[in-house]
């Protein structure tokens, strides 16, 4: 495998939830692409956003949240989808498939890897976010969008279809958040924001992710990731 430095981000988004039966083998591939990158010439970024249409009585996915299923929803109406479904993969924001077929997800993360993007650096000093992003390609109006993500969950789940099972997560996303407007053709960008924190979170297995998506294409133009702790 190459360094990362000579590898091009490519942003993977699973839509999932702990009471879905058909999941639990799209998280493993979530896990698979982020912990080994086995994609050449790709630095696979992931985020697992939980869904909150599969929680009933019998089980509530804590990680749920409705914001998470609307983001889904976007990407519905952006593909002329009929409904949303779970295990649902978005890579780029711009092609979706069932998020545990491997062999797609290989595909077409290998091809969005050839796709432009803008240099994002990342820092963490105390309890901000620095962000700096340069050469970034010609777009339309765009948000930066910082997501707040855990690795390292393990769930008992004790009741819906995947009652009686341990499930493990990556990439679990805790918060979502617009950290500001790129107006079309801006090509640089900088920031600093404050980071959340919840005492829910282990601190040693956060990461945040910067990335900036075109608002009516949903196209991502750029991504970066950084550890909550550094070395």
């Amino acid at each position: 495998m190459s360094d990362n430095m000579t590898r091009q981000p490519v942003l993977v988004e699973l839509f999932t939830s702990e009471g879905c039966s058909s999941c639990p083998p799209a998280d493993r591939e979530l896990t698979f692409l982020e912990t080994q990158q086995p994609v050449s010439g790709a630095d696979v970024i992931t985020l697992a956003f939980h869904v909150d249409y599969w929680d009933s009585p019998a089980w509530k996915d804590a990680f749920s949240s409705a914001e998470f299923s609307e983001r889904q929803e976007s990407y519905t109406r952006a593909m002329k989808l009929g409904s949303n479904y779970t295990p649902q993969m978005v890579v780029d924001g711009q092609h979706e498939f069932v998020g545990s077929d491997s062999r797609r997800a290989s595909d077409v993360i290998s091809k969005s890897s050839h796709q432009p993007k803008g240099a994002v650096s990342l820092g963490v000093a105390e309890s901000a976010l620095t962000i700096s992003i340069d050469q970034i390609p010609k777009h339309e109006a765009a948000t930066v969008y910082l997501a707040t993500a855990e690795d390292r969950i393990s769930t008992n789940v004790r009741g819906g279809e995947n009652g009686g099972n341990t499930l493990s997560h990556t990439s679990v996303v805790r918060k979502l958040q617009s950290v500001g407007p790129l107006t079309a053709g801006e090509l640089n960008y900088k920031s600093s924001v404050d980071l959340p924190a919840s005492s829910a979170w282990k601190k040693e297995n956060l990461k945040y992710v910067v990335f900036v998506q075109e608002d009516v294409s949903k196209k991502v133009i750029a991504a970066g990731r950084i550890s909550a702790v550094t070395k």
